[in-house]
């Protein structure tokens, strides 16, 4: 029998919860696992190897613009403001890296197409020198028709575990956008696209694409929540 998926519910909390919660259920998790979440305030979260930042990036931290965390998958900065956050955890997936790619994006354009908006990958290379991760699409990015990266991904493996982070540009803060990358902010989603439901339409996209696991809505227990907030505490959960 394949291992039983598990999808954990929206959650709202600072960048540091948030990364840190990704890293631990990937260190954790025995089979597949997706949750979505959104951040409070902007943040702005940097690829696990990403260690040059220009020092208006810190400028505006000090000013209390924005926030700054390290994301323990790969790529570029992203600001996390007005959009979508997905997490997906997936043990024994295909080690090819565009392939893990592919099976790992497919549920989203299944459920953006659903919804009425094509999305294609991106044919950028990789390796771009650009610190915003949304300056290029790869084949690790989707694209809508108007050729606005929509949706950004990331990956870190760890034992044999995938961890995919993506994050879904919805309405883009131009202001904070401009003052982040120096360059305007990208074009918002379609207004047809319901923000309020978007996580509850792709969860159930997911499910129906992989179809032959069998998913489950189950929230972190009690005994769980416990174990993750001390490794929180002792800075170890990274």
């Amino acid at each position: 029998m394949p291992a039983t998926g598990r999808l954990l519910p929206t959650q709202q909390a600072d960048g540091h919860t948030q990364m840190a919660l990704d890293a631990w259920l990937l260190k954790r998790s025995n089979g597949p696992v997706l949750r979505f979440y959104r951040w409070d305030g902007p943040w702005l979260s940097l690829g696990r190897h990403q260690r040059h930042r220009p020092e208006h990036w810190n400028e505006l931290a000090r000013r209390g613009r924005i926030s700054l965390v390290q994301r323990p998958s790969g790529g570029r900065a992203v600001l996390h403001a007005g959009g979508l956050t997905y997490a997906l955890i997936w043990p024994d997936a295909p080690r090819r890296r565009q392939e893990a790619y592919r099976q790992a994006c497919q549920w989203l354009i299944d459920g953006f197409q659903d919804l009425g908006l094509p999305l294609h990958f991106g044919s950028d290379p990789a390796g771009a020198e650009a610190n915003n991760c949304f300056a290029s699409a790869t084949v690790a990015d989707l694209v809508d028709p108007c050729g606005v990266k929509r949706v950004g991904s990331a990956q870190r493996w760890q034992n044999g575990r995938l961890l995919q982070h993506g994050e879904i540009l919805l309405d883009p803060p131009a202001e904070l956008w401009e003052e982040v990358f120096e360059e305007a902010a990208p074009a918002a989603a379609p207004a047809w696209i319901n923000r309020l439901e978007l996580d509850q339409r792709l969860r159930q996209s997911l499910v129906q694409s992989w179809s032959h696991c069998p998913w489950q809505m189950q929230p972190l227990k009690a005994e769980e929540v416990q174990e993750f907030e001390v490794e929180l505490a002792s800075g170890s959960a990274l």
